[in-house]
């Protein structure tokens, strides 16, 4: 993939000190860490280290990566190990996408309690499918979920959502088979799960606020008293809630392409970058209020970058977790499991489906050949020596 033309690393060299005097009062810890590493990443500030080719003695300088997770440029290596460790769980056969959406009007809560209310989000997602997928009416079995929290949409602005990737069918009550589906293509029933969904999740802001576990101030704080919020929960509960089952797909190769596509996701890729003027930025968005036509959308750098940082997760907070016969303390052994109700021969190994690309190997633009390192630099040494070597 070509390099873009612009970077959000560009933007926040260029408006980003500005940016953070106007809001630095508002800005947590994770989020200056976030704003710090993004602005060095493959800078100087950071390090590096000289490569050389050894046929031709071609010499060029490489600066380190920042590996900060909301980092537009430092995805790509993160996501081929994940999916690689994830070949190794898939079975084999098709996959149903569910996606669990909030209303617009929780997005304050959700930005001023991040961690309580993704977790809540998460859970009662989980919950949500594996009770109706349990009860016998609709498939009778223990299922497999794999969620992975998204913040944001095409516009930057918040809209938390849940990716719920999961194998079709379930593990029998008494695990002597596998339940397929009852119907091709078809899961589980949409309005019950919005419902269910619905339920579970005011039932657990009503349990946080009622401990004080939520925090309502600025935009929010209207909220602090219990009969505006007793009142917003009762308009939340007068409409349906959005969860959206997309038709089913292959196999493990399908899943894994699929599944890169939304696994190691920051709030926008560079590439969606068009063009930054100094003070305004303009990006590619789908506009899915309108057949989700491609549009651009032009944005103060100041505006561009307070909604990028919305998307900063707390501190040590998992945003992709495993649910059911997938989860973490027994999910080696479920899946083997699985596959002998399947009756299928294990996947095949990572190294036949998803070769990891190693994104540290720098090949020579004059001859091809693999370059090595020779020389290590802290960002504290001097690189006026290295001046005169090529750094692109």
């Amino acid at each position: 993939m070509n390099r873009p033309a612009v970077e959000v690393a560009d933007i926040l060299r260029a408006q980003g000190q500005g940016f953070l005097d106007r809001y630095r009062a508002s800005f947590d810890f994770q989020q200056r860490q976030a704003f710090r590493a993004i602005q060095n990443c493959r800078t100087a500030a950071l390090g590096g280290h000289l490569d050389a080719c050894p046929p031709c003695g071609f010499q060029a300088i490489s600066y380190n990566s920042c590996r900060n997770r909301h980092c537009p440029k430092c995805q790509a290596q993160a996501r081929q190990r994940w999916l690689a460790a994830r070949e190794q769980e898939l079975l084999p056969t098709s996959y149903f996408h569910v996606v669990f959406t909030v209303p617009h009007e929780l997005n304050l809560l959700a930005l001023d309690n991040p961690r309580q209310f993704y977790h809540l989000l998460f859970t009662a997602t989980a919950a949500t499918l594996l009770e109706i997928a349990a009860d016998p009416k609709h498939l009778g079995a223990e299922i497999g979920i794999l969620s992975i929290l998204h913040t944001w949409g095409q516009n930057l602005l918040a809209h938390p959502h849940i990716h719920c990737v999961i194998p079709a069918g379930g593990i029998s009550h008494d695990h002597s088979r596998w339940v397929h589906p009852r119907y091709p293509g078809f899961f589980l029933p949409v309005k019950v799960l919005s419902r269910v969904f619905r339920g579970k999740f005011i039932a657990g802001l009503k349990r946080l606020y009622r401990r004080k576990q939520l925090r309502c101030a600025g935009p929010s704080a209207a909220l602090a008293n219990e009969k505006q919020f007793r009142e917003l929960l009762r308009r939340l509960h007068r409409h349906d809630w959005g969860v959206y089952a997309k038709p089913a797909f292959g196999g493990p190769r399908q899943v894994l392409r699929y599944l890169g596509r939304y696994t190691h996701r920051v709030a926008i890729s560079n590439h969606r970058l068009l063009s930054f003027e100094g003070e305004r930025v303009t990006f590619r968005w789908k506009d899915y209020a309108h057949a989700s036509q491609t549009r651009p959308m032009t944005l103060t750098a100041t505006e561009f970058l307070r909604r990028f940082f919305l998307h900063v997760l707390p501190k040590g907070f998992v945003r992709i977790r495993h649910f059911g016969f997938l989860g973490n303390r027994f999910r080696a052994a479920r899946v083997k499991f699985c596959r002998q109700l399947l009756a299928s021969a294990p996947v095949p190994s990572a190294a036949s489906h998803v070769p990891v690309a190693d994104a540290a190997i720098r090949h020579c633009p004059h001859c091809g050949t693999v370059m090595i390192i020779i020389q290590r630099f802290t960002s504290e040494q001097s690189l006026s020596r290295f001046s005169y070597f090529d750094t692109s």
